[in-house]
């Protein structure tokens, strides 16, 4: 005996027609009459008196109809608590410097969400996720991470990176004429460096080395006056404030994207991180990724490969 199989006597019971139970039910007729057929079987006893015109309970039905509703009810309330302590369930977050506008909405009444106040690169944070540091991470992650840590991860968002330049132009830059800055610490721009460098392969862009730091924040503004630009501006310095002197550039052909990734682990059983992924990233979509003109390195999970990729990347 199953618990479906109680819903289905209960809806028919209360219906008394199984056309209507199974409409209610949304499963085909035929299927709920065979259902009802195994639950009389299991039980031992008939249900229903049923024939071309009028269906009704038996007294044994009429008997096991309260009992059938009460499991039912307990049941529901199992599932009413078990989710309630998955509400109350503490998840922790790592990012990089971008997070959902509508993080909050999207999680409450979902899980008590935990937000690192450490800012640590890419790499680091798929780490943590995948010794347990963390629950979940936002961040740039290549294939073959997944793969190394046995770890899956969603498309959660999106950034279309621009150059920044000294000269002021209407006009989009060629990607072929752009510069991407490589820092020297790999520990803390490898998933940049990474980047930049397929960047510049695949496009003919301009590496430019440097060993301070400068990939965002002020440094990077000196090194795009120092250049006179357009110099590609990275996913973490996307929201910094641009100061006058300085100009923002599009980049075309193709137009450089930064994929933002909800890395979880793939054995993770605990409902709580379980529906904070399906929270965040239910909707998201493509992002406009799939676009030709769109560009994404070798390696990243949600680079298009036909016509329909998909949006969640897992590892076998």
């Amino acid at each position: 005996m199953e618990l479906r199989q109680l819903r289905y006597f209960v809806a028919v019971a209360e219906e008394l027609n199984f056309g209507r139970a199974a409409a209610r039910l949304r499963i085909a007729g035929p299927s709920l009459s065979q259902q009802i057929k195994v639950l009389e079987r299991d039980l031992g006893v008939c249900l229903f008196d049923r024939d071309r015109r009028s269906v009704a309970l038996t007294s044994s039905g009429q008997a096991l109809l309260a009992p059938a509703r009460a499991l039912l009810e307990q049941a529901d309330q199992m599932r009413r608590s078990a989710a309630g302590l998955a509400a109350a369930e503490s998840v922790r977050l790592g990012y990089i410097g971008w997070l959902p506008p509508d993080l909050t909405t999207r999680v409450s009444g979902v899980a008590q969400l935990h937000v690192e106040s450490w800012v640590m690169p890419s790499h680091i944070q798929v780490g943590r996720v995948a010794d347990g540091s963390i629950d979940l991470a936002i961040c740039g992650v290549r294939t073959d991470d997944l793969t190394a840590h046995g770890l899956e991860a969603r498309l959660i968002g999106a950034d279309q990176l621009v150059a920044i330049s000294t000269r002021k132009g209407a006009s989009a830059v060629q990607a072929k004429d752009t510069m991407v800055l490589v820092d020297a610490d790999t520990a803390a721009w490898g998933s940049w460096n990474r980047y930049a460098e397929a960047f510049a392969r695949d496009t003919g862009a301009r590496i430019v080395r440097i060993d301070d730091g400068g990939i965002a924040g002020r440094a990077f503004f000196d090194h795009v006056r120092r250049l006179h630009g357009p110099v590609i501006n990275s996913a973490k310095g996307q929201t910094t404030q641009l100061p006058p002197d300085l100009h923002l550039r599009r980049v075309v052909n193709p137009a450089p994207y930064w994929a933002w990734a909800l890395v979880s682990r793939r054995d993770e059983t605990r409902r709580a991180v379980q529906a904070t992924v399906e929270a965040l990233t239910h909707d998201v979509g493509r992002l406009s990724l799939d676009d030709d003109r769109a560009w994404l390195p070798t390696g990243d999970p949600f680079r298009a490969a036909g016509p329909n990729p998909p949006d969640t990347a897992t590892t076998a």
